[in-house]
């Protein structure tokens, strides 16, 4: 839970949340106007003189020349690498791309990378600065709700393989993250909500007056106080990650309703049918409803749950998807968890609203039972 000094914090912007990992900690910077600052502030959390500016066909038409000239204003020649928006760019020949950039631009091991985009960039931007000379320094310049709140923060960075989402990657942790609240104006209202559902997570891992704050303000919450909200829920999300930053315990609660997303989104094909955060959405909600189920929480905290996603738009439940799920094609994908141990899934359940906990596993006809209670086909 967060204290009040730190709200009052939070009630301005810009505000820094301090991320304080040992000998790599940084800053996430939330507020508006950011993206014309980057320079200077990239400059003053590091002494970076040359960077490779990562983007999408997307984002870099609406954001590069104003980077480009806050980078260039303060002395930091940048070289820009596209790649095509969506997440077939979080693949091993579109990694190998950026790779062969950062290397044919000739930067060197002080150089840096710099994610400018949403979760794929940031994903896989970061990664090629983590393998590339064995390490670059590297910048998240997120310009999605989603990013900005969840992916952008706490140094994941991978890529997918064909067995699943990011299952390839490395922990390499930014030096600095810019999230400028003004370039959510270009969101559409889906995005805006797909990246909501990491808000809301925050809240329901171990935040119950935050979830109570975003439920009160009900669909009004993706407009209201977005940048406030960014802040809370990226402060809740670097005291986890400080904790256990390479996900040997705690760190594990980011991933409430992750399993059954990652499942969802593997069946989906990754096409755009199913974006990552309504994916999460409808896992939050399987999660508590789950919980309940094995008398671990009340069916009045799951129920809160799915009326406020669906207030904001999002799904709750298999039947709100545009893509057919069966049980033993759901239990195949979630199987490639990176929660499991010894072939059983480790789901991240909860006792009630703030207090998600990283379950001993779960029996596969237990989860197969509850799957066609949620309405799903054996076949």
């Amino acid at each position: 839970m967060l204290t009040e000094a730190l709200e009052e914090r939070i009630a301005a912007t810009p505000v820094r949340v301090h991320v304080p990992l040992p000998g790599r900690e940084y800053d996430v910077v939330i507020g508006a106007g950011l993206m014309d600052r980057a320079g200077t502030l990239i400059r003053e959390a590091r002494p970076i003189r040359r960077a490779m500016v990562v983007t999408d066909d997307q984002v870099g038409p609406l954001y590069l020349p104003r980077l480009g000239a806050a980078l260039a204003a303060a002395g930091i020649a940048a070289q820009t690498h596209t790649v095509r928006q969506g997440e077939h760019s979080k693949s091993a020949p579109v990694l190998l791309e950026v790779v062969d950039a950062i290397l044919d631009a000739a930067l060197e091991r002080g150089d840096a990378v710099i994610a400018l985009g949403g979760g794929v960039v940031g994903d896989l931007a970061g990664f090629a600065a983590a393998i590339v000379r064995r390490g670059m320094p590297f910048v998240q310049i997120p310009t999605s709700l989603l990013s900005q709140v969840d992916s952008a923060v706490g140094g994941k960075t991978g890529i997918n393989a064909r067995q699943g989402k990011n299952l390839i990657g490395a922990f390499h942790q930014p030096c600095l993250v810019l999230a400028d609240t003004d370039t959510l104006a270009t969101l559409s209202l889906r995005e805006r909500r797909a990246g909501y559902a990491e808000v809301v997570k925050a809240g329901l891992i171990k935040d119950a007056p935050f979830f109570e704050r975003l439920e009160a303000l009900g669909a009004d919450v993706l407009s209201e106080g977005i940048a406030q909200s960014i802040a809370t829920a990226v402060a809740i999300k670097a005291a986890v990650v400080t904790a256990d930053e390479q996900e040997a315990g705690e760190r594990a609660l980011l991933n409430l309703g992750h399993t059954f997303a990652h499942g969802v989104e593997r069946i989906a094909g990754f096409d755009g049918r199913v974006v990552h955060g309504e994916a999460v959405a409808l896992g939050l909600c399987l999660a508590f409803r789950l919980s309940a189920r094995l008398g671990l929480a009340n069916e009045v905290d799951a129920d809160r749950v799915a009326a406020h996603l669906t207030a904001v738009g999002l799904p709750t439940t298999f039947a709100d998807l545009p893509v057919r799920c069966v049980v033993p094609e759901l239990q195949s994908a979630m199987a490639q968890d990176k929660k499991v141990q010894n072939g059983v899934i480790r789901f991240i359940l909860t006792r009630g609203i703030g207090q998600a906990f990283v379950s001993d596993g779960v029996d596969p006809v237990t989860i197969a039972a509850f799957l066609q209670d949620e309405g799903l086909p054996s076949s």
